[in-house]
């Protein structure tokens, strides 16, 4: 982040991808003065918010952390205090600065909260923005209460479980006037940008398929989890459930990707990261604003069975995307698990490929095939080769050439807290792509293709599957 930035502009965002700066509404400025940091809080401190408890101390400043799970809560503790002791004595500068943020995480701790709506109203005159990193069911309502807060908001991927709830931090980001961001990482790097440009150039010609896979699957769990078991002292179980509906304990419900109800499975998990290359360069984010689009989304699945309490073992999802920004009509294909047809899409692809990166490229990538050339990347769209390699030999690889560079997913996140162009996978974006991904796991409960309207959020041919697109919130939850 350029230390030289005037801190005299308002923490806002851009009106449009890619935009400059905006003015927050009335009530939510908040200037900086010089060297001051962005103070932020961490709701969700274990598992993936295990790295922005490392990482965020050593860009802005923690104020507060927010965690349903004490044990989660020591860990993060006890991490600040490790690090702050081992790198103190490094011979490098960087880790010696983190260790100073981490003593002082350490000597004068944070806030500690269960309830982030308590630590809203406790703590809010403190906090300018909220990165949360909860399981995919309590994205939607922290990420809302943070905004409506007047808080920037950074939330892990997926960015929500349902499709209403993508479309509604989508509306309520764009009134807030705050700066967010997704955490699907591979939009950041240099190769996932100068893919990008290749693309949209014409390097590859008119592409003609996107192929996304990844070979995990589903649960296919049958029945829910049977008899009650004690909650643990260090778990707060309400909170856990968020707007859930209530239940009795049991430790297999926090296998949140096993379950409908809490999870998006592979297609929020990883599709986030696979899809998104395929997603933006071939404008299919177009769909989501010209309102005046007459022409459906298509999206139909193959399953090994319907399974409306877990998830398939295996599925192919495909998109039928209309055309739009001057481009033709192209068809995505999703494939999860051992589906029918992945192995024979990718022997060519793993038969040329280096033995120690075989499993990796068979576990999750894309495939993104024009006429003139095939794009193969890693399943974070971090990495990616040219194919075939002798036509293409010479072709930088490694960063943009016309597009801007990124310092990084929460680097640029927080130059946008300070009034710089939003991220690239800002909310008005990574709500899209999280509805074209939500919709692959709404038709893999139906038989048929679904035809659905980006500009009225509506499956216009079922009603049965539209009414999927929401999901009904228990007393004292809302968005």
């Amino acid at each position: 982040m350029n230390a030289r930035l005037s801190r005299r502009g308002f923490l806002g965002s851009a009106a449009a991808l890619g935009a400059g700066l905006t003015i927050l509404p009335a009530g939510l400025a908040r200037s900086y003065a010089a060297n001051e940091k962005v103070n932020v809080a961490l709701v969700g401190v274990g598992g993936r918010g295990e790295w922005f408890v490392d990482t965020v101390p050593r860009m802005e400043q923690v104020v507060a952390i927010c965690d349903v799970n004490d044990q989660k809560i020591a860990g993060a503790l006890e991490h600040w205090k490790t690090f702050g002791q081992r790198y103190a004595t490094s011979p490098h500068d960087w880790e010696r600065r983190a260790a100073a943020e981490f003593q002082r995480l350490t000597e004068k701790q944070p806030a500690v909260y269960h309830d982030f709506r308590r630590m809203l109203d406790e703590r809010g005159k403190e906090i300018d923005a909220v990165v949360i990193a909860t399981p995919d069911h309590t994205h939607a309502v922290i990420s809302a209460a943070a905004m409506r807060a007047g808080k920037h908001v950074f939330c892990e991927k997926p960015l929500t479980r349902t499709v209403h709830e993508s479309r509604a931090l989508r509306e309520l980001a764009r009134k807030q006037g705050v700066a967010t961001a997704m955490g699907n990482q591979g939009t950041y790097s240099g190769p996932f940008r100068r893919a990008l440009e290749l693309i949209r150039e014409g390097a590859l010609g008119e592409i003609q398929e996107v192929h996304v896979w990844n070979s995990a699957g589903g649960a296919n769990r049958t029945q829910p989890p049977q008899g009650e078991e004690t909650v643990p002292e260090h778990l707060q179980w309400d909170l856990w459930l968020g707007p859930a509906a209530m239940r009795p304990y049991h430790p297999q419900w926090m296998q949140r990707h096993n379950w409908r109800e809490f999870g998006t499975c592979q297609l929020g998990n990883w599709a986030s990261h696979s899809a998104n290359l395929g997603f933006m360069s071939l404008h299919v984010h177009d769909l989501w604003l010209d309102e005046a689009a007459s022409q459906p989304l298509r999206v139909e699945a193959q399953t090994s069975g319907i399974n409306r309490l877990s998830f398939p073992a295996w599925e192919i999802v495909t998109w039928t995307v209309p055309a739009r920004a001057k481009l033709p009509p192209i068809q995505i294909k999703w494939y999860n698990g051992d589906a029918p047809g992945i192995d024979d899409l990718l022997a060519p692809y793993l038969k040329n490929a280096p033995a120690k990166d075989r499993n990796n490229w068979r576990y999750a990538g894309t495939l993104i095939v024009g006429e003139k050339g095939t794009i193969h990347t890693t399943g974070h769209n971090m990495w990616f080769e040219l194919l075939p390699a002798d036509k293409f030999e010479g072709v930088q690889c490694d960063r943009p050439e016309t597009v801007e560079s990124s310092r990084g997913p929460e680097q640029d996140w927080f130059a946008a807290c300070r009034g710089g162009a939003r991220p690239w996978s800002n909310f008005d974006y990574a709500s899209a792509l999280n509805e074209f991904l939500m919709l692959g796991n709404i038709a893999t409960q139906f038989d048929g293709a679904l035809e659905y309207h980006p500009a009225e959020m509506k499956i216009a041919n079922h009603s049965e599957a539209d009414a999927l697109l929401r999901s009904e919130y228990r007393d004292g939850w809302t968005l």
